[in-house]
């Protein structure tokens, strides 16, 4: 069976968590970082000498970075609408999933949920946060346009750009910031919550993490 370990709490152990769901997998998942520790032991670092989450363990196999664990699993079991065959149209899917990776969860997850969530109110830096709402809410804007033409991101079916982007929905949507009006993003997001594997791998109460930096 395959292993997955990191914290639930985890975006990037999310976003792992719900692509195994949506593919059907066997899984199990066991608690790393953060309270739970067990990163700078040797035995974790032999799995991943970068001593981060998450880790998925293959039998005497092991990789980590959350993109590659999601592109081995859609390459071993993803469907056509998952993760194309035909070159041209996998190297879209995986064009929209790099730009969700860097431009929008990695615009998110320390700039923006960090310093409002993570970060007691009295030390948050509101213009600071403003700016890094406005700089993601930038690439959003991109995301509406294309989501004006698509049910998900690259057509009609989820596939691995919708993992990359969606699993940071939940806390977009929910935090406590002002947040434009993005009525197709909104719509999408709608769509993802009827979706079981996101409610169970995504939508997780974040209030352990609050205030712990």
């Amino acid at each position: 069976m395959l292993r997955v370990l990191g914290r639930a709490t985890s975006s990037n152990v999310q976003a792992v968590i719900w692509g195994l769901e949506e593919l059907g997998l066997e899984y199990k998942r066991l608690d790393f970082g953060e309270n739970f520790g067990g990163l700078d032991t040797s035995e974790f670092l032999a799995l991943n000498p970068h001593g981060k989450i998450p880790v998925m363990q293959m039998g005497d196999e092991a990789l980590f970075e959350t993109s590659a664990i999601l592109r081995y699993l859609a390459n071993v079991h993803g469907d056509d609408g998952f993760w194309p065959s035909e070159p041209l149209k996998r190297a879209e899917v995986d064009m929209w999933a790099e730009w969700a990776k860097h431009d929008v969860a990695e615009g998110f997850t320390g700039p923006v949920f960090w310093q409002v969530v993570r970060t007691p109110r009295e030390r948050w830096n509101v213009q600071a946060i403003r700016k890094a709402v406005d700089k993601l809410e930038y690439h959003l804007a991109i995301a509406e346009t294309q989501l004006q033409q698509h049910a998900y991101l690259c057509g009609d079916v989820l596939n691995l750009a919708d993992i990359m982007l969606g699993h940071v929905l939940y806390r977009y949507f929910d935090i406590e910031i002002e947040r434009r009006e993005f009525p197709a993003l909104r719509a999408y997001y709608e769509r993802l919550t009827k979706r079981p594997a996101y409610r169970k791998a995504v939508m997780i109460s974040y209030e352990v993490l609050r205030d712990t930096i």
